[in-house]
């Protein structure tokens, strides 16, 4: 992958910055039906608004906008706007076959937008991380309270549906893909499998970032893992980055990201919410009031690679860049 040494010379001399909320600045442009299926689909038989990976066909202009405002913020890695970007996912909207198409053009919007940065200051690099979210199927648990054997996906499907996606992901620009919101591990390592199998048959190393998600007070994934078994049933392979995202802010993530940080040999992220949301389902947490609370995760030297996920902005982005700019990013561990 021809941009991965600067990537790595660049955490080994700093925290890195990642994006912040899509979802959140999308909301701002109160797309309806019509916008979401432009031209192209506007004869398409089911309802698609609520689709934001198609507006990377539909709306590219802000897709785009929105990764510039970013980029402006200060974000090194800039995600593309792929997080539901499987066959899996895209059955809610019966776009199933639109999958490679979603992914290609998502990254090329991205990578367009983060060459144009990286031209301007070419001492600060800017790379497109691919956005692999963890499908709405869970490989562990049964979906029927009735049932607890039945699964609604298979691994073997969910590894299908991840390869198709990161090719595309890859051949659209992606520098890293991205393994995010993991509330099952057992999706995760399908996906997993997936890169690996493509990085053998393309015969190039790919960095590989995965991000978990602890759903609630008891520290655990959804499926029931705490964050060291986590990290435990993932460092078989050969990754960037380990890290938590999304269902926490900043503050309830510390001692989660302190497990990872004293027991990793990868580099480690986190992207926190603005705060837990309210109870009209919206983030109050200002810039401000975050850029203090990651302020801990810097001083105890916890994180390599930092950002912003639900409720997140552009403002939230500046604040965290502007504070972790003064540390010094956390020294990788070697263990025997």
């Amino acid at each position: 992958m021809k941009n991965s040494e600067q990537l790595y010379k660049a955490l080994s001399e700093r925290i890195l910055i990642l994006d912040g909320a899509m979802g959140t600045m999308l909301q701002r442009y109160n797309f309806e039906e019509e916008d979401y299926r432009g031209e192209r689909f506007k004869d398409w038989e089911h309802p698609v608004k609520g689709n934001n990976d198609l507006l990377s066909l539909t709306q590219p202009q802000a897709i785009e906008e929105v990764h510039k405002k970013y980029l402006e913020a200060g974000a090194d890695i800039i995600e593309t706007n792929t997080f539901s970007g499987t066959t899996i996912a895209m059955a809610d909207y019966h776009m199933e076959d639109l999958v490679y198409d979603l992914n290609y053009e998502s990254a090329k919007i991205a990578r367009k937008a983060c060459d144009e940065f990286t031209t301007k200051n070419p001492d600060k690099p800017r790379f497109v991380a691919g956005s692999i979210g963890p499908t709405n199927r869970t490989a562990s648990l049964s979906p029927d309270v009735n049932d607890p054997g039945y699964r609604a996906i298979t691994f073997e499907e969910l590894r299908v549906a991840y390869k198709q996606q990161c090719e595309a992901l890859l051949d659209g620009g992606s520098d890293i893909l991205l393994v995010e919101t993991i509330f099952d591990t057992l999706n995760a390592k399908a996906a997993l499998f997936a890169i690996d199998e493509i990085q053998e048959e393309r015969n190039i190393k790919i960095p590989i970032m995965v991000s978990g998600t602890i759903t609630d007070a008891s520290g655990r994934t959804l499926s029931g893992q705490t964050a060291e078994a986590f990290l435990i049933s993932i460092s078989h392979l050969n990754l960037l980055s380990v890290g938590f995202n999304c269902a926490l802010g900043a503050d309830q993530l510390t001692p989660y990201l302190e497990t990872l940080a004293h027991n990793s040999e990868f580099y480690v992220s986190a992207y926190p919410n603005a705060g837990l949301p309210n109870a009209f389902g919206k983030y109050d947490e200002t810039p401000e009031d975050m850029a203090r609370q990651i302020k801990e995760y810097v001083e105890k030297g916890l994180i390599n690679i930092i950002g912003g996920c639900c409720g997140t902005t552009p403002d939230h982005i500046k604040a965290i860049a502007d504070l972790v700019a003064q540390y010094s990013p956390r020294k990788l561990k070697k263990f025997a």
